[in-house]
């Protein structure tokens, strides 16, 4: 029997298992209703609630302290002798790894093409809203973070869901919060295994092979994605066995490169056509308030714009926090601020440029029922004939850094779920390699389908928590505000070994 033929067995068996399971989870995770000639997932408006009830609640933290933000990444506020594993710009690059990936090529392009141009303006306001979601929920994952005896820490839902709601409402909110937390790490763990990792093999392979001649090309074959399969698994493993050091030392240098080609892919387009440029703003303005063409009008293209932000961003899921949390701090605000600028760079910098993009070339495929990243790539084919190969080089980093993140997003989900002893450990990483050279031999969409509901489902669990533990959360902003006013005034410079490591790597 051959390769093709046991893999095509194995997709088909647990699609037929895993199917009945996914369309109903996927019927109530995803459950829309009409509005305005259009349909709106109930858990995107969760999601963008969310996002403006904390940006009110926390007077606008996003826009208000942005910058010092930046600062607290830079090392400016660094502290000596702070427990975590990582400092302040590896923590944001390891989670954005985890966020910014195919979704800000293809699902931005899906947008434009649905929603029209106006999509975007929607885009990059729900991208604003979730700063301050993302702000809350880190704070809360630095805050509740278990430091073991090894100096290695632990942190996320799971964690600050269970001590922060005993802390606030005592025995009843231990009980619950427990409950919580199993869920979350089951919920987290699914994910990673076939969303974070799984998926995201399978897509890149795709993205190589169509460059490489397709199915009769170079690794078209079984053999060839086999041989894929095991290269990637090989990288993760070893940068997996090095734990959240070594993630954040690999996606430290790894999420600038990514972004930078992108970002720099894009701006050559809209440089070659910056004329159109005056227009292409005025399209994404106009097309927001006065869509054309786009079902449910102003209400089709902001549900299309917020979707694809909330997809993108994952501001509320409690994913993020399990990065963050691994962070050299005493002020757990202090990584919430970091935080805030994830969404930032994945939403409103990296998505908006791919949409500006698209929606000045204008790529004859626009508006087709196609795939996202087919749009984007003749999008930049239209000045960039080799862009392709730039393009596939992109979507491999992106990947890559995608299954690292969640490899550890997984881990501590795992070990929260069987223990930390060394034989669960070994045990969780050889499985998600395994799964690593499953990815480029299977499609597996049913299980993709069901991590990716399984996933959007900790949202609602997740923001109830939130809700509840904000008051902790404007404790802790403030604590780190009079540290900072103290610091500015004492005119200290903070933990030299620390800020020079982050200049040198910014």
């Amino acid at each position: 029997m051959s390769l093709e033929s046991v893999t095509q067995s194995v997709d088909e068996a647990v699609s037929g298992f895993f199917e009945p399971i996914a369309k109903w989870l996927g019927e109530v995770v995803f459950y829309a209703v009409p509005v305005g000639g259009t349909d709106l997932p109930l858990i995107v408006a969760w999601l963008v609630v969310a996002g403006l009830v904390f940006t009110g609640w926390f007077g606008f933290v996003q826009v208000r302290k942005f910058r010092l933000a930046v600062d607290v990444v830079r090392g400016k506020y660094d502290e000596k002798g702070s427990a975590g594993e990582v400092n302040h710009f590896q923590a944001l690059t390891a989670a954005v790894s985890g966020t910014v990936g195919l979704g800000n090529i293809a699902g931005v392009a899906v947008a434009v093409s649905i929603g029209g141009p106006g999509a975007t303006f929607w885009m990059i306001l729900c991208g604003l809203l979730g700063m301050a979601t993302k702000f809350v929920e880190v704070t809360l994952g630095v805050k509740y973070r278990e430091v073991h005896a090894d100096g290695t820490v632990s942190g996320g839902p799971m964690h600050y869901l269970p001590k922060g709601l005993a802390e606030r409402f005592g025995k009843n909110g231990k009980t619950l919060g427990k409950v919580l937390a199993v869920l979350a790490s089951f919920m987290i763990l699914f994910f990673g295994l076939f969303g974070g990792n799984l998926f995201q093999v399978n897509q890149s392979y795709a993205q190589l092979v169509s460059v490489t001649g397709g199915e009769d090309g170079a690794i078209g074959s079984s053999a060839g994605a086999l041989f894929f399969g095991i290269l990637v698994a090989a990288l993760v493993g070893i940068v997996l066995l090095g734990g959240i050091r070594s993630i954040a030392n690999v996606t430290s240098r790894l999420v600038p490169a990514m972004a930078g080609i992108y970002i720099v892919a894009c701006l050559i387009v809209i440089l070659v056509n910056v004329s159109a440029v005056p227009d292409a703003v005025a399209a994404i303005a106009e097309g927001a308030f006065n869509p054309e063409g786009v079902a449910g009008g102003v209400l089709g293209a902001l549900i299309i714009g917020f979707k694809r932000a909330a997809f993108s961003n994952e501001a509320g899921l409690g994913s993020a926090p399990i990065a963050h949390s691994a962070v050299k701090t005493k002020h757990p605000a202090s990584e919430g601020l970091v935080a805030l600028l994830e969404p930032f760079i994945d939403t409103v910098v990296i998505c908006t440029m791919t949409a500006l993009t698209i929606v000045i070339a204008n790529p004859a495929t626009l508006g087709e029922d196609i795939g996202g990243v087919t749009i984007t790539s003749d999008a930049f084919e239209t000045v960039l004939p080799w862009f392709p190969y730039i393009l596939t080089v992109a979507v491999m980093l992106f990947a890559i850094s995608t299954v690292l993140t969640w490899g550890y997003y997984g881990l501590k989900a795992w070990t929260y779920l069987f223990g930390r002893s060394r034989t669960s450990e070994v045990t969780y990483k050889v499985l998600y390699t395994v799964l690593a050279i499953a990815g480029s031999l299977l499609t597996l969409q049913t299980l993709i389908d069901l991590a990716d509901a399984v996933l959007f489902s900790l949202a609602v669990i997740n923001i109830i928590g939130l809700y509840l533990l904000a008051p902790v959360v404007k404790r802790e902003l403030n604590s780190f505000l009079e540290y900072v006013r103290a610091r500015d005034a004492g005119g200290e410079t903070g933990d030299g070994e620390d800020q020079e490591s982050v200049k040198t790597t910014v």
